[in-house]
């Protein structure tokens, strides 16, 4: 996806004494990176996401054909399986989007939203998905279908495979989890209601799940924080702080996990940017990030993104770095 504009903010600079959190928050991320050179130096995840499995990943076989999604051009929010797209089923992935009954364990009490970015059927609702909506400081489509892979596996379904593999390490930490979507619905949901979904619930954190669709050789994941809008429907001025630490968490704790490096295209090597722009992120009203978990327009993060073994990797770094955030 593009990132051009006058609404994309580069990362704040680490070095600003101005900014105590910034400080904080580049030092989580530093710690992450540093586990990341360990972890390659001694072999790490190599390109074919090949690996030891992490608890909880799951073993029945699934085939879940749908049609590929054309790739966006423009959008995160508005930005799995495909044929080719994945060996294995997420765990509880047949469950529903309303939250399940919490186990007892660290998380007891504690609510988190996943965000699913995009929806596998939105190519069937084209004129419903770019219907405009407010997202405080313009108006923008309500969805859009995602990118895919070379190889047609859609955006879409990717988001929903690690959704369902985050939600089953929550819940076993004892959080309550909720779904923005779970292909229950025809599409959408729209970008303003994804965001009012994380407020009604009062979430703890949310966490939209996306992959990127920029060109190749562009490899790594990143994360997006909220940048500080105050305008119209949005006022991000009491979220951006938490979200930054709750962003920063997940960057560590992704490069730890998987292995993965930060985007090497932008970022500036940090793993995190901040943008005004995306309406999920505006009218949130509790602690919100999006990840870019890689880019399939790639060939190398592709193999990866279409690995089962990696995905229940980057469900168990991003959940990690939840856990981390919520326990302070």
């Amino acid at each position: 996806m593009s990132y051009t504009g006058p609404d994309f903010d580069p990362p704040p600079n680490p070095r600003s004494r101005r900014r105590p959190l910034t400080v904080a928050v580049a030092a989580l991320v530093c710690g992450g990176l540093l586990g990341w050179g360990v972890y390659a130096a001694t072999g790490g995840t190599d390109d074919d996401g090949a690996g030891a499995r992490t608890e909880g990943s799951p073993s029945a076989p699934s085939r879940t054909p749908s049609q590929p999604a054309s790739p966006s051009a423009g959008d995160t929010e508005g930005s799995g399986d495909t044929e080719g797209g994945g060996d294995e089923e997420s765990p509880a992935s047949r469950a529903p989007s309303a939250s399940a009954p919490a186990a007892a364990g660290p998380l007891k009490g504690k609510v988190v939203v996943i965000d699913p970015g995009h929806n596998p059927a939105n190519f069937r609702h084209t004129a419903e998905i770019n219907r405009q909506v407010d997202v405080g400081t313009h108006r923008k489509e309500c969805d859009t279908t995602g990118t895919s892979t070379d190889d047609g596996y859609a955006e879409a379904e990717f988001t929903l495979d690690v959704a369902h593999r985050m939600r089953a390490i929550l819940q076993k930490q004892g959080a309550t989890v909720k779904l923005t979507q779970d292909r229950d619905r025809p599409y959408g949901p729209c970008v303003d209601e994804r965001a009012r979904i994380g407020n009604a619930a009062k979430a703890d954190a949310v966490v939209s799940i996306h992959a990127d669709g920029s060109g190749a050789g562009n490899r790594g994941f990143h994360v997006i924080l909220p940048g500080s809008v105050h305008e119209g429907e949005a006022d991000t001025r009491a979220i951006v702080g938490p979200s930054s630490e709750l962003g920063a968490r997940i960057a560590g704790s992704f490069v730890r996990v998987t292995g993965t490096a930060p985007s090497n295209y932008i970022g500036g090597g940090t793993g995190l940017v901040t943008r005004k722009d995306l309406g999920g992120l505006n009218l949130s009203t509790v602690p919100k990030v999006f990840i870019e978990c890689g880019n399939m327009r790639d060939g190398k993060d592709a193999a990866l993104l279409t690995s089962a073994a990696w995905r229940q990797k980057a469900a168990q770094g991003v959940s990690e770095g939840i856990v981390s955030f919520l326990r302070g």
